[in-house]
């Protein structure tokens, strides 16, 4: 019975679903002190995902274990679990020392355990060759994309980093606000308050550069990345769709060429 317990999918999901839900309600209390009753629980979760980890590596053995993806990613997430778990048995955690506190992020990490579920979802093998594929087939263009928004950025902070514009100040911020004008949300903002104190023809330039960059990142680069990677995803389908049509042609031929040779 308590071997059956862990080896079912459905009690470890129902335990990652309880934790993520504790680790929510914890950040409300990110700044209490003191050891509360979701804590324990969120500790005792922990527990059972180690002996989790322990049932499987015996019934299994351990080269069975680590065969397995979503084994090895669950075992990894559980060693990362072990310090907090360690400093919160050995009481370490009641003294004021900050830098085990750092220790406590890691238990958030456990959240990643609820990727499991994706192995439930109907041809999730092929959903994800297919999204394989796509990425190889755009990576070159996304490469190129970063690189246009990279050399815009840079563009941009020596062309009005010295308006005095936060958001231009230096070339990571403006890395950031070219962005935000490529994500077409809210872009006009920007040129409202780089032109503050420009003059009219300078007002006019930035304008136009806005226009042109929105037009070929925005609208244009976006627009082609999403392309290539749609079709790429849906062309396993499209080939696997004119096979059938080829062969639904030929079998015509045939019988097209039965009923000549039997009229003749």
């Amino acid at each position: 019975m308590f071997k059956r317990l862990f080896l079912n999918d459905r009690f470890i999901l129902l335990l990652i679903v309880l934790n993520a839900v504790l680790l929510f309600i914890e950040g409300y209390q990110i700044h209490n002190t003191g050891t509360s009753y979701f804590t324990l629980i969120d500790h005792l979760i922990t527990f059972l995902f180690m002996v989790e980890a322990g049932v499987k590596i015996k019934e299994w053995g351990v080269k069975n274990y680590f065969r397995g993806g979503w084994n090895r990613f669950d075992f990894v997430l559980v060693v990362f679990s072990l310090p907090a778990f360690i400093t919160f048995i050995s009481g370490f955690e009641t003294f004021d020392v900050s830098y085990l506190l750092v220790f406590r992020i890691f238990r958030i990490l456990r959240v990643f355990k609820s990727f499991r579920f994706f192995q439930f979802i109907p041809n999730i093998n092929t959903l994800v060759s297919d999204v394989k594929r796509a990425m190889k087939s755009s990576v070159f263009v996304l490469l190129g994309f970063i690189i246009f928004i990279v050399v815009t950025g840079i563009l941009s902070h020596y062309i009005f980093g010295p308006s005095g514009s936060e958001m231009f100040s230096s070339p990571m911020k403006s890395l950031y606000s070219t962005f935000k004008v490529f994500t077409i949300e809210g872009w006009f903002e920007i040129p409202e308050e780089i032109i503050e104190h420009y003059s009219p023809i300078e007002s006019f330039f930035t304008y136009l550069y806005f226009i042109i960059i929105v037009m070929l990142g925005g609208i244009l680069g976006l627009s082609l990345i999403t392309s290539i990677f749609v079709d790429s995803m849906v062309s396993d389908n499209n080939d696997a769709l004119e096979a059938k049509v080829a062969s639904l042609e030929g079998k015509i031929d045939e019988l097209l060429n039965e009923i000549r040779s039997k009229e003749s």
